[in-house]
């Protein structure tokens, strides 16, 4: 990681010998609140990563009533954060969006199943009742007809309550949110069976960084800055925890998104799995083919793309 920063460093300082002292003003615009999701960006922000790249780089807070879209085509935003998915979604609905770098490597979203109801591998939860989230319907749907399931699907709101209070058998969680609260809530590790879908053939890579095709095209060296710094950040915030824990309390409390220490601990130790995952991985901000590829069939047979963008053309940044 050293041997990465010190690259890192080099580049900035050549570049910033050829340009002077100016810096360029973008934004971003995370997909969601501030919390260790987003990490390594506010590290990137609070180290002089961005700076240091020669970019004055200014995070906006996400959540639900921020429009990504709107943003991006208003100018608002330079940069945003999303899934691969939704990504790919608003491709298909007319937002000419490219993916400058995928973070994530590995799908956060699991199915937590209770032991006492029988569920100790996919199989059981034929017959059973399962809680999955509308915007996030694909991948549970997907599995249960790969398996030949027939499961009971109930409708699953914003809150853990369902599950807990033993209205269904199983329910969607996020491994780095939802699954630390239903822990927080009393929930035994022993008594659930955690179902990953990236274990199942239907790895779904979530965040990565986009922008505008014409963005790209029109500035492809602010682009390549700007990955470089967000990686470079990210690579800081996992070797500097606590340090970490501070920064991202510190935007957390001024969004007041009423979180605490222990579940940033716990987000950004997820983050690291899902960003650097054990296993042989590509290098960081690589979107693997095959996961393209899979994510773009599963949407298609579910109706929810009808054309699949060139891989080349979608995914541009990490690797020119």
């Amino acid at each position: 990681m050293l041997g990465l920063m010190a690259g890192f460093s080099s580049l900035s300082l050549a570049w910033a010998a050829e340009q002077g002292s100016g810096l360029t003003r973008v934004t971003l615009l995370p997909q969601w609140i501030p919390q260790a999701q987003f990490a390594g960006y506010y590290l990137a922000l609070e180290k002089g990563i961005y700076r240091s790249n020669g970019l004055d780089v200014v995070i906006l807070t996400g959540g639900p009533r921020q429009n990504l879209e709107g943003a991006l085509r208003s100018g608002e935003a330079t940069f945003i954060t999303h899934f691969l998915s939704s990504a790919l979604k608003l491709r298909e609905n007319g937002l000419p969006l490219v993916n400058l770098a995928q973070v994530g490597q590995r799908s956060a979203l699991l199915l937590v199943a209770r032991r006492g109801s029988g569920i100790r591998r996919v199989e059981d939860l034929a017959g059973k009742k399962v809680s999955i989230w509308s915007d996030f319907a694909v991948q549970p749907l997907a599995l249960f007809r790969r398996y030949n399931l027939d499961v009971q699907v109930i409708p699953q709101g914003a809150t853990i309550n369902l599950f807990m209070r033993g209205g269904v058998d199983a329910a969607s969680a996020m491994w780095y949110n939802e699954y630390h609260l239903m822990l927080n809530a009393g929930l035994n590790e022993n008594e659930v069976t955690l179902i990953f879908y990236d274990q199942h053939g239907l790895n779904f890579p979530e965040d990565g960084l986009y922008c505008l095709d014409k963005t790209w095209r029109d500035q492809p060296e602010l682009c390549r800055r700007f990955i470089r710094a967000s990686l470079a950040g990210w690579e800081y915030a996992f070797s500097h925890e606590e340090e970490s824990l501070a920064v991202i309390l510190r935007y957390a409390e001024e969004a007041r998104t009423g979180t605490n220490a222990s579940h940033q601990r716990w987000m950004l130790r997820r983050m690291q799995d899902i960003i650097l995952p054990r296993q042989t991985a590509p290098p960081l901000g690589t979107l693997r083919k095959e996961d393209f590829d899979t994510v773009c069939r599963e949407l298609k047979s579910s109706g929810m793309i009808n054309h699949v963008p060139v891989f080349e053309e979608f995914h541009v940044g990490a690797s020119n």
